[in-house]
């Protein structure tokens, strides 16, 4: 498998929760600017390979390399030195609810290393235009909508400018029209040039904005061929 343009790359790869197999020989690669789905049914194994991916599950057999570290390798002293190299957007935003949207992206970046207030101030302004939330810096997030609250949690995932992008399930808890929103942002990001994995059951959105597929089952990862006319309700079934 050739890596050269690989965001991250596994080969081979096994990945256990302590002692049980998840998943194995597992052959996954995200190149620059790729937008991809990561589908499957709840238990196959779909957070555990997302958790390999930001270093808090080892890759126990195989080779893997994620924005230039070693998964197989991988201390725990360089977690923190990874995490910096990727964002990660969840499903329930996990906001500060104790301060405005200025002050937690302010956290992360705190947290994170940066220390000049102005650059601070600066980026965060950066990141809220690109989701195009510009002047709610001061508001809370009680304040806002759940779109707007999980654009907050992309901007905050953009502000250290990230290789790629973890989004697990950003769009479960938002009705489809603002899960609509959503993706217009993320397929964005992607053509801007950083990577996109995608984590969803949203068929219906995925029927809408078609992009390559990989699918948790069988304790491995398959890729489904979107060009071959993927249709997610034929070759998908969750439980």
């Amino acid at each position: 498998m050739e890596t050269t343009n690989h965001i991250f790359s596994i080969e081979h790869g096994e990945i256990h929760q302590k002692d049980q197999l998840i998943l194995k020989d597992v052959n996954i690669y995200l190149e620059k600017g790729e937008f991809v789905y990561l589908i499957g049914r709840t238990g196959t194994g779909k957070s555990s390979l997302l958790k390999t991916l930001y270093g808090e599950l080892p890759l126990k057999k195989g080779k893997g390399h994620v924005a230039g570290f070693d998964l197989t390798t991988l201390k725990r002293k360089e977690i923190p030195f990874l995490r910096r190299k990727l964002g990660i957007v969840f499903q329930d935003f996990q906001l500060l609810s104790d301060r405005s949207i200025f002050e937690n992206l302010k956290f992360v970046m705190r947290s994170t290393g940066w220390k000049k207030k102005e650059d601070i101030k600066k980026r965060a302004e950066e990141v809220l235009r690109l989701v195009s939330l510009d002047h709610i810096e001061s508001k809370m997030p009680h304040q806002l909508s759940g779109g707007e609250q999980q654009r907050v949690s992309i901007a905050r995932a953009l502000v250290n400018k990230p290789e790629f992008i973890l989004a697990d399930e950003p769009t479960g808890n938002l009705d489809p029209e603002t899960s609509k929103e959503i993706m217009a942002v993320l397929m964005a990001i992607a053509k801007e040039g950083t990577s996109v994995l995608m984590a969803t059951h949203d068929l219906a959105l995925m029927e809408q904005f078609p992009s390559r597929t990989m699918q948790v089952k069988d304790e491995t990862v398959v890729e489904l061929n979107p060009m071959n006319e993927f249709n997610p309700f034929e070759q998908v079934r969750f439980e």
